[in-house]
């Protein structure tokens, strides 16, 4: 058996949701916010027989695609607001984090 853990941006949660649904497979969703952009994520905990992993991951790479975004990003030092006005930078968003663990007991009560 194995834990696929994967964080996805906040727009791309309900896509994700309804395929993993419509296949049958069951998840817990976990808010999360990223490090960089500071934005809302979502993690998925997926458990699956290891003969399940790619058809997950296959659906994850369906639904979760990145895209390009303009955001203002301050530097951690930045001086007080008001005195340095950020210029707006394009970083890609979206796609998908995935980590695939081996579970070692599982139980379902």
């Amino acid at each position: 058996m194995k834990l696929i853990l994967t964080v996805i941006h906040d727009r791309d949660h309900d896509k994700m949701a309804e395929a993993l649904l419509s296949h049958n497979f069951r998840f817990t969703k976990v808010a999360s916010t990223g490090g960089f952009l500071r934005e809302g994520n979502m993690t998925f905990l997926v458990g699956v027989d290891d003969s399940h992993v790619d058809q997950v991951i296959a659906l994850i790479g369906q639904t979760c695609k990145t895209r390009e975004q303009f955001v203002n990003i301050l530097p951690p030092d930045a001086a007080p607001l008001g005195t340095m006005v950020p210029s707006p930078v394009k970083v890609l968003v979206g796609g998908a984090i995935v980590f695939v663990l081996d579970v070692e007991r599982f139980e379902r009560y």
